[in-house]
């Protein structure tokens, strides 16, 4: 599943619906609501978690993903060490990461791009990607744009 920076992951695109996402991979195996209201659907054979944002019109926006299947510029990222991944993408000039620590984990966010690594343990276990926010602060939906 090919990591598609500030538009989505395989053929998850921000700003898509529900029904646009049910189309391609089918109803989700749960599907709840956040303490915002937001729409979560959970697909278990994709290990993928999306969040549809309630102030948004309920447009895709976040994406929580941890198949080993995840690939970005052609290079797996889940269960590989974070100094490997962060190579990879120091060859393709993503180099500026925050770094915040919590228990036995690490969190390596690029802003740019709105991407997380989550390690534990030296390696990556969890990859998050959000919906870009453009200049005047508004999310810029990739959905239908060409």
């Amino acid at each position: 599943m090919k990591i598609n920076p500030k538009n989505g992951i395989d053929k998850l695109i921000f700003g898509m619906k529900q029904n646009d996402v049910t189309a391609i991979y089918g109803k989700p195996d749960r599907n709840y609501k956040d303490e915002d209201d937001n729409v979560i659907f959970a697909y278990n054979k994709l290990k993928m978690r999306l969040t549809f944002y309630v102030e948004e019109d309920f447009k895709l926006g976040y994406i929580v993903a941890s198949s080993p299947e995840l690939e970005l510029f052609g290079n797996k990222v889940i269960n590989r060490k974070i100094s490997d991944v962060k190579k990879d993408l120091a060859a393709k000039g993503i180099t500026k990461f925050t770094q915040e620590e919590f228990d036995t984990f690490e969190n390596y966010f690029n802003e740019e791009n709105w991407i997380i690594f989550q390690t534990e343990f030296d390696e990556v276990v969890k990859f998050e990607i959000g919906a870009i926010i453009n200049q005047k602060d508004e999310f810029d939906w990739k959905f239908g744009k060409k």
